[in-house]
């Protein structure tokens, strides 16, 4: 499997022509049925090796976790660190796998955190604080030396989460702060994303893989929050709030399309669903408020697929030509 970098990469290395590889997109657009800025694509899985070599490093760092704590917990969380970033210089700078990138990045991130809480975990007022930033920058200098796409999302996952530890840190006692805090991350995690995608409007540089990532990280920051507010997930079920849920879900919908991101309206789809279930319940539902809510929400994601570039045409032709210039451009059928 090819990907956008990977033709990229090639008309840098001057294999290919600038305009072979268009038309070889052009190409593989018309065949597909969609534009190629449509197809939202990103590089997870290269092919099985992927999966092999995912395995065979979380059996190396987890055992190796697993044995070296029982000597030293702090030790064990470095060497887990030290290992995830050793197997990346192989597999991720020279070998270029997609998967193996994702895992050990998390892995690396994940065992710098783990270690300043074991190192820092005598002081509970600092730790959170000092486990986020310390993870920022693990995300920091590990996309310095991969520059794996999923990296920016994590560093600035970290960085929010540091934003929170500093926030509960002032009121630890005010839940309602925290939310407004996820908020406020959710609208800044989602700028970044709109910061990325704007510099790559045609989706084909890793930029556009970036921004993929930053959306997937926003859309249930900004959600959960208002979830909350609402009541829904503490069972506060009404017809109000499921009037307030659909039409949540429609903006963030509309949004999408806008946009030209299903990974934005996607990654907040369990909440509607839960959402929707749980108040259909409320109505006499039970039993079958699962499979109606699935059945609804399935057929009209189907329907929005099928006519998505349509719809896109609609609402993209009414924005100011200023905005028009900022999101992917409306492309017909081949």
């Amino acid at each position: 499997m090819y990907t956008d970098e990977d033709l990229n990469l090639g008309i840098e290395k001057k294999i290919f022509s600038a305009d072979s590889v268009q038309e070889f997109r052009n190409m593989m657009s018309s065949s597909n049925g969609s534009p190629a800025v449509d197809e939202e694509n990103f590089r997870l899985v290269g092919g099985f090796n992927d999966i092999f070599i995912v395995i065979a490093c979380a059996l190396l760092l987890f055992s190796s976790l697993w044995v070296i704590s029982s000597v030293s917990e702090i030790l064990g969380y470095l060497v887990f660190a030290g290992l995830s970033w050793g197997l990346a210089e192989i597999f991720v700078l020279k070998r270029k796998m997609a998967l193996p990138a994702i895992v050990l990045l998390l892995a690396f991130v994940g065992g710098v955190f783990a270690f300043s809480q074991a190192l820092f975990g005598g002081m509970p007022n600092v730790a959170p604080i000092i486990s986020a930033a310390l993870s920022t920058l693990a995300a920091y200098f590990h996309w310095r030396r991969f520059q794996v796409p999923v990296t920016i999302a994590v560093g600035t996952g970290a960085a929010l989460a540091l934003l929170a530890a500093i926030v509960m840190s002032i009121v630890p006692e005010s839940t309602g702060m925290l939310m407004t805090t996820l908020f406020l991350c959710g609208c800044i995690a989602f700028t970044c994303a709109m910061y990325w995608d704007s510099a790559d409007t045609s989706r084909t540089t890793r930029k556009s893989d970036v921004a993929f990532w930053l959306h997937l990280l926003s859309a249930p920051l900004i959600i959960h929050p208002i979830f909350w507010n609402l009541g829904v997930l503490d069972g506060n079920e009404s017809l109000s709030n499921m009037v307030l849920v659909v039409l949540l879900y429609l903006l963030m919908a509309v949004l999408s399309i806008l946009i030209d991101r299903r990974a934005f309206m996607v990654s907040s789809l369990m909440y509607v669903i839960y959402a929707l279930t749980s108040l259909i319940d409320s109505y006499g539902g039970i039993g079958y408020s699962f499979p109606l809510t699935g059945v609804v929400m399935g057929a009209s994601l189907l329907l929005l697929s099928i006519y998505w570039q349509r719809v896109r045409a609609l609402f993209v032709m009414r924005l100011p030509k200023s905005l028009q210039a900022y999101v992917p451009a409306i492309k017909e059928k081949g």
